[in-house]
């Protein structure tokens, strides 16, 4: 019997590392680490597949060229298959809007912080009413602009101002103005 607990000792005394490590631990160790590759082989595919695809990629920012656009021109654009306004202001409509106290505004905003620095005569808005998401009218010639000379949602009657603000009718804020960029020379500027 003595035998067979020395040969048991040294089996144990075999099966360990200096550094205390037994060769069970090193198998578990190296199981979790198949297992970790193999969920991320099975998971990846799977999250990889929800990314945005080329063509949505493509429509997730809109370039227009503006520098044709004169003082009291507007155009339209889309922009995520939504309308996009831009309209360059004039010098009387910049100073109707400057002049504007922001008391009498429901969703009080200036010229300034609805334009870029530099580029105030530029207004680029959301064309969708923030009542319904209705259409408003205004960027086109001979379109009803509003009893404020801006745009007009005929859906609801809510009037907008030159700076897309809203000053009556059902709409609780003003248009929406989405992140763009102007090109180095501003002759463009792209959206989103």
């Amino acid at each position: 019997m003595a035998d067979n607990s020395g040969a048991a000792a040294a089996d144990v005394v075999t099966d360990q590392n200096e550094g205390g490590v037994d060769r069970r631990d090193f198998i578990n160790i190296a199981a979790i680490s198949a297992a970790g590759i193999g969920g991320l082989a099975v998971v990846y595919p799977l999250v990889s597949q929800m990314a945005p695809s080329a063509d949505v990629l493509a429509e997730s920012s809109t370039e227009l060229d503006v520098s044709a656009i004169q003082p009291g021109q507007a155009i339209k654009a889309v922009f995520r298959k939504q309308p996009l306004f831009v309209r360059r202001l004039t010098a009387e409509e910049i100073q109707a809007a400057n002049a504007t106290p922001l008391g009498e505004l429901r969703d009080a905003q200036t010229l300034a912080e609805r334009t870029k620095e530099g580029h105030n005569d530029l207004l680029v808005t959301m064309g969708v009413c923030t009542h319904l998401g209705c259409v408003p009218l205004g960027a086109a010639e001979g379109e009803n602009k509003g009893e404020f000379g801006g745009y007009f949602c005929p859906c609801h009657g809510s009037h907008y101002d030159t700076a897309g603000r809203i000053r009556k009718g059902p709409a609780p804020t003003n248009l929406e103005v989405p992140e763009y960029a102007f090109s180095p020379d501003g002759a463009k500027i792209t959206v989103g």
